[in-house]
């Protein structure tokens, strides 16, 4: 496994004190109902099983029906909000599928470094699942939660972590990482990384704030 400091965060080696940390920051979020009930199924059956099916099938190629018991409560939740729930979704979609610039490790390390520096358990945990579809390791999960300072990084992945974390403390990535990141990703793909990072920010934002409920495949934090 791979062991690191990262400061005042325990390293994926800690254990104990990682999940002592993991179990009080998802009683924070998730100890209480959510703020928002979701509406009921029946009632919006076809308009959440077109949105899920849009979305299943721009992002992992599977427009198959979904049964109406099997979708996830959040989309219940944020259809109250068509508007705003389908301009989110519209910009989701071009960041995941197959129109998107940025390679599917670049977008998925970036989803989960930022998911994990907000300590946000719906988007870690399913985040944690897309990871491990594409060929993520449990060492390559070890790293993101430790962070840049983790040893095993290329210098590519490493400079998307670096983004993030600057982003995340300085709200701007700075001259070398930028730099290092040119290296790999063209303009294109730079400008839709910063856009990636901040959707997913915002994503994390609501999930947490709403308390949204995770589903039965989401490990939450502790997924791995």
């Amino acid at each position: 496994m791979v062991k690191a400091s990262l400061g005042d965060r325990s390293s994926a080696g800690h254990a104990p004190a990682q999940a002592e940390r993991i179990a009080a920051r998802e009683a924070e979020i998730l100890g209480k109902p959510p703020r928002l009930a979701p509406v009921d199924r029946a009632s919006v059956a076809a308009e959440v099983q077109a949105i899920t099916a849009k979305l299943r099938e721009e992002v992992v190629g599977d427009a198959a029906p979904i049964p109406l018991d099997m979708i996830p409560e959040i989309m219940f939740t944020l259809c109250r909000y068509p508007e705003l729930w389908g301009a989110i979704i519209d910009l989701s979609l071009p960041l995941q599928n197959a129109t998107a610039v940025l390679p599917a490790r670049a977008r998925q390390l970036a989803i989960l470094r930022t998911a994990w520096l907000l300590q946000a358990p719906y988007e870690w945990g399913e985040h944690v699942k897309h990871g491990r579809k594409i060929g993520f390791s449990e060492d390559d999960i070890d790293r993101i939660i430790i962070g840049s300072s983790a040893s095993g990084w290329d210098a590519d992945d490493r400079a998307i972590v670096s983004a993030c974390e600057e982003l995340r403390g300085n709200a701007m990535v700075t001259d070398e990482t930028w730099d290092k990141l040119g290296e790999r990703l063209n303009d294109h793909q730079r400008f839709e990384l910063l856009v990636l990072i901040g959707h997913f920010t915002n994503v994390a934002y609501f999930q947490n704030t709403l308390r949204l409920k995770l589903e039965r495949s989401n490990e939450g934090l502790k997924a791995r």
